[in-house]
């Protein structure tokens, strides 16, 4: 992508899958970013024992439904704005509906609601199976503007893989 370009959808679903493997966690589970348009970003956390949180009964940690929300919903922020700036987690509500099981891949979706000058609202959704949602989160990540935001953000965010930006 070259400077003054607006991103298309595959160099965001790029910039996203940076942005989550440069977090140790969500790099090593595997988090695959696997769509990034104007209307959501969806994610794949593929299964791994390491999310048990109940191995008698094979269900996953519900801190591993919070991290998800969080992430998809945070990730959603930043298509969302008209230049990349840090935004870190407000605040975060999470409803779980059903435990998430052993053995099967959780996906995720977050759509950005409301932007403002110092708030991004969000809104997101687990799931394992179609039509059948485990959690909803609700996100709103503070807008810290480009005065907070390192410079050369938006730079690394879309370096080509050859690049060391």
């Amino acid at each position: 992508m070259t400077h003054g370009q607006t991103p298309s959808d595959a160099d965001w679903r790029r910039a996203l899958t940076r942005f989550v493997t440069v977090i140790p966690h969500t790099r090593e589970l595997g988090l695959e970013v696997l769509e990034v348009m104007p209307e959501g970003t969806t994610m794949r956390l593929p299964w791994c024992d390491d999310l048990l949180g109940d191995s008698a009964r094979g269900l996953v940690h519900g801190g591993v439904l919070a991290m998800l929300l969080d992430t998809v919903c945070g990730s959603a922020v930043l298509p969302a704005l008209p230049a990349p700036e840090v935004c870190p987690t407000l605040d975060l509500r999470v409803d779980h509906f059903r435990p998430a099981v052993a053995g099967r891949a959780i996906f995720a979706e977050a759509r950005v609601v409301r932007v403002t000058e110092s708030v991004v609202f969000t809104e997101g959704t687990l799931w394992q199976e179609t039509g059948r949602p485990l959690a909803r989160g609700i996100g709103n990540f503070v807008r810290l503007g480009p005065r907070n935001t390192p410079q050369g953000f938006a730079e690394a965010l879309f370096a080509e893989e050859n690049d060391h930006a």
